[in-house]
């Protein structure tokens, strides 16, 4: 072993522990590690930014575009809503679920679909009286299984489709993972239908339990005709930076004032609704003018209402929220909403709310204004909430010209007639010439800091190979279980794979792993196409924790779900989908 490969593997365990604890933000803990690597003289410039440049890279930002356009028209939750309508029991509402999620997850990104069909979810199970929490973990599940069968299942199947043109292999073709994918996707289901009832918890919503425990969250003060600051600004009011509390409406009248800005005028005669740690509410009441309401039978029902709504929102991996107090990322200025509270690992977060760092995960409980919905930064955080009655931008008919474009070139890829980039990059010029979206919404549906994550991953995938890493480790695994057959082998990459998969984030893992694999394919006489598939469904097949698939997180505080919940479900269905992939490699490329 060579200094730069200690260097090199240091460096990449160091970069792990750091997603792992999230310190930062993953696309820049990745891409200061790609830094470093050039700095030290690794990989050359070109080698360390040939990610940017990758194919498998900009086909997932495409279709990211072309995703868009589903998620504005509602195609898909209008078709899952109609499904589940007709359900009467919970086993039969998990069969009329999961079998369309896990179609349409091979075709379409798993993540919107999860996020726009979480609310529908909720709202069926609350109108039947099941908790929503025997759903929404199988229906993340289900999405991922679904993103195994296509090449444009997942990003993940992309991505190891770049690192296998960059090797001038010709990659995979459209439904190359299939032969894996539709029987992990089809036993997984079986296991979600059968046992997903029995081992699945029976948790209220947050919002829920803030509407059974208001007075935890809520407290009322009027302002008399003695308050010094009449028709002065909140801030001039001293309103402003209270310890421990948040100023989040005020009831005026018949009308409400939400959110509060530092430039809100207060009247005499208003009602004030402050949430955080209500223990500090005494020091207010020292305040000439303000009385505590004590009789007041304040609900959040009283909220909801002239278009203030209650939503939930999860923080996102690549939220720019994450690292900052909410004070600091001027959350109500920017979102024009105002954070209720914060909930993590299903228990409220202590403290005063500007000063509570988010972490991706976390739900958010917002209190929000009527143009709220159009204020949302997906890459932020995912709502996961009905705003309103369910209502979509675009018209139902671009969904349709958008799904007959997506067909058409699914079929000329499938043909080999086109590669996968250069469709994606024929659909997205049809759906712009079509008018079915606009360079704006483009704009807005990529989602740049997943992608700067892939291309910094890819060039650390180079500096592995270059450095001889790869090569290295490639040759250890294989030096110690070749004596116990192609089979020990292949488990042995697929468990590192998949270990990786649920301690950090499924691309980074799969081009950390896709050298190493690679290699030990070469030395143990397996198809190296082989070793791809088993890589890339590794990377994928993210069941036992919150934290190492984007849907996984999605569902984790809607739910009200803890970490033992995806080891107890996901732990079988592991187990199934490892045993299934590796038999089926094996068989097809030993």
């Amino acid at each position: 072993m060579t200094a730069p490969m200690i260097v090199v593997i240091i460096a990449i365990v160091l970069m792990l522990v750091g997603l792992f604890f999230e310190i930062a933000r993953p696309d820049l803990i990745v891409f200061f590690t790609l830094f470093f690597f050039l700095m030290m003289g690794y990989v050359t410039p070109e080698q360390a930014l040939s990610g940017f440049s990758n194919e498998g890279m900009l086909t997932v930002a495409l279709l990211f575009i072309v995703a868009g356009v589903f998620e504005r028209s509602g195609l898909v939750e209008r078709l899952v809503g109609t499904f589940l309508a007709k359900s009467k029991s919970e086993r039969g509402a998990l069969v009329r679920l999961l079998v369309p999620i896990a179609a349409f997850s091979a075709f379409l990104n798993n993540t919107p679909i999860v996020v726009t069909l979480t609310p529908i979810i909720r709202k069926w199970a609350s109108d039947h009286n099941i908790s929503p929490s025997k759903f929404l973990i199988p229906l993340s599940y289900a999405a991922i299984l679904g993103g195994t069968i296509t090449l444009m299942g997942t990003s993940t199947n992309l991505v190891v489709h770049g690192l296998l043109l960059d090797t001038d292999s010709q990659g995979f073709s459209f439904f190359q993972l299939a032969w894996v994918g539709i029987p992990i996707t089809i036993l997984g289901l079986i296991y979600l239908i059968a046992a997903g009832p029995r081992v699945l918890p029976n948790n209220q919503s947050l919002i829920e339990k803030v509407k059974e425990n208001t007075k935890d969250y809520l407290s009322e003060m009027v302002v008399t005709k003695d308050f010094p600051y009449q028709n002065q600004t909140v801030e001039e009011a001293k309103l402003r930076n209270l310890k421990g509390l948040y100023l989040i409406e005020i009831i005026r009248g018949s009308s409400r004032i939400t959110p509060v800005t530092g430039q809100t005028r207060i009247l005499a005669g208003d009602r004030l609704l402050f949430t955080g740690m209500l223990s500090t509410i005494a020091d207010l009441q020292k305040r000439k003018g303000l009385e505590l309401d004590t009789g007041t039978d304040l609900s959040m029902n009283d909220i909801q209402q002239n278009g203030t709504q209650l939503v939930e929102a999860v923080v996102s991996h690549q939220s720019s929220l994450v690292g900052k107090t909410i004070k600091q990322s001027r959350f109500r200025e920017k979102y024009k909403a105002a954070v209720m509270a914060v909930h993590r690992n299903d228990e409220r977060v202590k403290g005063k709310i500007g000063d509570i760092t988010p972490k991706a995960g976390d739900l958010l409980l917002l209190v929000t204004g009527a143009d709220f919905d159009q204020q949302v930064d997906h890459s932020d955080f995912y709502t996961t909430s009905p705003i309103e009655e369910q209502k979509f931008y675009e018209s139902e008919s671009k969904g349709w010209i958008a799904l007959i474009v997506l067909l058409s070139m699914i079929a000329l890829v499938t043909f080999q007639l086109l590669s996968i980039f250069k469709a994606m990059v024929i659909a997205v010029g049809i759906l712009f010439i079509a008018k079915v979206i606009s360079p704006h919404e483009a704009r807005n549906s990529v989602q740049f800091q997943v992608l700067l994550l892939i291309a910094s991953a890819l060039g650390i995938g180079n500096v592995i190979t270059e450095t001889g890493t790869a090569g290295w480790i490639g040759s250890q695994i294989v030096h110690a279980l070749a004596p116990l057959g192609g089979l020990a082998i292949l488990a042995s990459i697929y468990i590192m794979t998949n270990i990786f998969t649920e301690l950090i984030t499924n691309n980074a893992a799969a081009v950390i792993m896709f050298p190493i694999g690679y290699e030990v394919a070469s030395a143990a006489g397996i198809e190296p196409i082989g070793m791809a598939v088993l890589v890339a469904i590794a990377a994928s097949a993210s069941f036992l924790s919150p934290i190492g698939y984007q849907t996984n997180l999605i569902v984790y505080g809607p739910g009200g779900y803890h970490f033992k919940d995806y080891v107890r479900t996901g732990l079988p269905l592991t187990l199934i989908v490892m045993v299934t992939a590796i038999s089926v490699v094996y068989m097809i490329y030993m």
